[in-house]
């Protein structure tokens, strides 16, 4: 086993933008709005960039190593968990996501809670975290008569924000972004508001599944810890995922572990993860999946990553 980087999956977009050429070199053309990186859903499949299981795709990978590649507490049926980058240059649809119990019912999909990190955003950038001054009568009525941005909770952001997207949060990405997205492996999204757009709206689907008692919260302002050669902050802990910053200036240790994979995704600066018999080069953009029975492993270089991994 070694650290495995897939193939982006890139998905054109009415709201998308260019500005993942700052970091990469492969775009197509179009309006780029979603990168999905690390993914095994029936909407988009990886294929291993890199190693000996280079083309393989995922789920081939996973049938052919099962528990040794995930990790022996981590479901071979269904892949857990997918991380995505996302860029707008226009403003995404006012949305919210089921939970598991809602989706399983209507979508035959997992749920979806998600967490999101600002890797950059242009002066005065913003996001929609939750609604304010509202229930759901009063935000019903505000759909009928257009008023929706009116009890919207919009906050200004800037690189290294981040937030938790709890399934049943109203949330969207305004203009001029660039995101880590690490979710629950669901593509179920049910739009509440588009800003005039010819698209499908979700109104009764949405109001059954919102939560106006969720709060917005910027983890980034969770306590910082430093460790020998990186920092790490702990920025959440879900029944679904856990998900770590750490910024190393020098050297970074650590060990798989047999009960689960790692994903390592790389929002600033460049270095190396150092495995036995393997040297893999990281940039900012990368996501790297670690398997259960790697062992140890090193990352060195002027890094930071978020480091997410099921639970």
């Amino acid at each position: 086993m070694y650290p495995i980087i897939f193939e982006n999956i890139y998905y054109d977009k009415i709201w998308g933008g260019r500005d993942f050429e700052s970091f990469r070199s492969n775009l197509p053309e179009g309006m780029i709005g979603e990168s999905w990186d690390i993914a095994c859903h029936p909407n988009g499949i990886g294929i291993v960039k890199n190693g000996d299981f280079k083309g393989i795709s995922f789920d081939k990978l996973i049938e052919m190593y099962g528990h040794k590649l995930v990790g022996e507490k981590i479901s071979v049926d269904k892949f857990p968990l997918l991380v995505k980058l996302i860029n707008s240059k226009e403003k995404l649809s006012v949305q919210v996501h089921p939970g598991d119990e809602y989706a399983k019912k209507y979508e035959n999909e997992f749920g979806k809670t998600e967490a999101w990190y600002v890797i950059d955003a242009k002066p005065g950038a913003s996001l929609i975290v939750g609604t304010k001054n509202c229930d759901k009568d009063t935000f019903e009525k505000a759909i009928e008569e257009g008023k929706v941005e009116d009890y919207l909770n919009r906050i200004e952001v800037k690189k290294g924000d981040c937030f938790l997207i709890d399934s049943g949060l109203v949330h969207a990405i305004c203009e001029g972004v660039i995101i880590a997205e690490i979710q629950q492996n669901s593509d179920v999204t049910y739009r509440v508001f588009d800003y005039g757009r010819p698209r499908e709206i979700h109104v009764e689907k949405s109001l059954d599944v919102m939560n106006f008692n969720l709060q917005c919260k910027n983890l980034s302002n969770n306590q910082e810890k430093q460790k020998d050669g990186y920092k790490e902050v702990f920025l959440c802990e879900n029944e679904y995922f856990h998900m770590e910053k750490l910024t190393v200036d020098n050297e970074y240790k650590n060990e798989s572990d047999k009960d689960r994979f790692y994903i390592y995704t790389v929002v600033d600066g460049e270095g190396e993860i150092i495995s036995v018999n393997n040297t893999l080069k990281i940039n900012k953009g990368d996501s790297i999946f670690i398997p259960a029975t790697l062992g140890e492993f090193k990352i060195v270089g002027n890094i930071t990553m978020l480091m997410s991994y099921a639970v």
